[in-house]
């Protein structure tokens, strides 16, 4: 039977682990252990290798009575700072932290729980169909993990991930591409008291672009963002350079060009008013990703969801993930939620009965 003890040690032992995006070799020796104590060959690939990390994505294996129809369960290992000594706290239902650092919930959650389900399989004999684990590394700082994974590890084509937060009962199948930018202007110096005529202020520059901007929820799919603007001096100089980053992100290609072209469009019309110029650069950090509903992975997701006595509720997401990478891949993924509240924060938490409703979705999952 599953669990629900273990499922609670496991994460408290697993939060323990420091893994910081890049940093996360420690939990992946910590995994590889726990698979082959009990008699789960798995492997690190050389992704970690490939981004600059410590440690690649872990990949294992367990043959089951049905080859036909496998299906891989992932989650990441890393998690966003402050992520160092992590001190849970259990406070009833609630898995939190002291305060002073995020939990790692997301995605450490998602590991427990699949490794719960694996573990009630496994113990108790149940008939199973091939299943494939796939833990990436650091997936929070640009999915690299992903991104440097090599298909011919992992088969199988139908992929569920454990990484969405909220009440368990989520299934996220679509979510948007994201552009990011990088911009500066260019002015030129004069002093800002004597002479400020013969100086060209890159900040006005640079705010009269942006004013220009769409920003924030532009319409249904597609938004965009200012994330940090830099430069400049002293207040007695007029300021000859000032950079700054922003993002698009939408689930329509075409909407996501049009919105690059405006945002580089008001930039070069700045730079023009002011007699200056400006570059402009922008680079795709992650496609769009859509499961279809018809797909065998997500009626699958749909109907062990509804074993567990809860509600299905597919869902439009806003923000990249694995899935996005593994979709480019010819992977199709489906995420799920895991009662994790509050991530990226140090105010993290996570709801022990939703997590334990996660862990049965994906026991049904796996289980004939």
């Amino acid at each position: 039977m599953l669990s629900r003890e273990r499922l609670v040690e496991n994460f408290i032992e697993m939060v323990k682990v420091d893994s910081p995006s890049n940093q996360e070799a420690e939990m992946a020796k910590w995994l590889v252990e726990y698979l082959e104590s009990r008699g789960i060959e798995a492997m690190i690939d050389d992704a970690g290798q490939k981004s600059g990390g410590n440690t690649g994505n872990v990949i294992a294996h367990i043959k089951g009575q049905d080859s036909e129809n496998p299906i891989c369960f992932a989650a990441h290992m890393d998690q966003v700072a402050p992520c160092l000594g992590v001190k849970p706290v259990i406070d009833g239902n609630i898995i939190k932290t002291d305060g002073t650092t995020t939990l790692g919930a997301d995605d450490k959650a998602g590991i427990a729980a699949i490794l719960e389900a694996l573990e009630c399989v496994m113990e108790d004999k149940i008939p199973h169909r091939d299943i494939y684990l796939l833990f990436t590394a650091c997936e929070e700082a640009g999915m690299l993990g992903a991104k440097n994974f090599d298909p011919k590890n992992l088969p199988c084509k139908d992929v569920v991930i454990l990484d969405a937060g909220g009440a368990t009962g989520v299934i996220a199948y679509k979510a948007p591409a994201q552009e990011n930018i990088n911009v500066t202007f260019y002015g030129k110096k004069a002093h800002a008291g004597i002479e400020p005529e013969k100086g060209i202020n890159a900040i006005v520059a640079a705010s009269n672009a942006i004013s220009a901007m769409h920003i924030g929820r532009i319409d249904e799919m597609t938004t965009s963002n200012i994330g940090r603007i830099e430069g400049g001096g002293a207040t007695n100089i007029v300021t000859d350079e000032v950079s700054f980053t922003a993002e698009i992100r939408s689930h329509i290609p075409e909407r996501l060009a049009e919105e690059i072209e405006h945002m580089k469009s008001c930039c070069e019309t700045a730079a023009a008013n002011m007699n200056t110029t400006c570059k402009f650069e922008h680079v795709n950090a992650y496609p769009s990703f859509e499961l279809s509903k018809d797909s065998s992975v997500f009626k699958l997701t749909e109907e062990a969801t509804r074993k567990v006595g809860i509600e299905p509720i597919p869902m439009i997401i806003g923000g990249g993930s694995d899935a996005n990478i593994m979709a480019n891949h010819g992977y199709q993924s489906a995420i799920i939620s895991l009662g994790m509240y509050d991530v990226h924060t140090v105010n993290e938490y996570v709801n022990v009965d939703e997590l334990y409703d996660a862990t049965k979705i994906v026991y049904h999952m796996m289980a004939l």
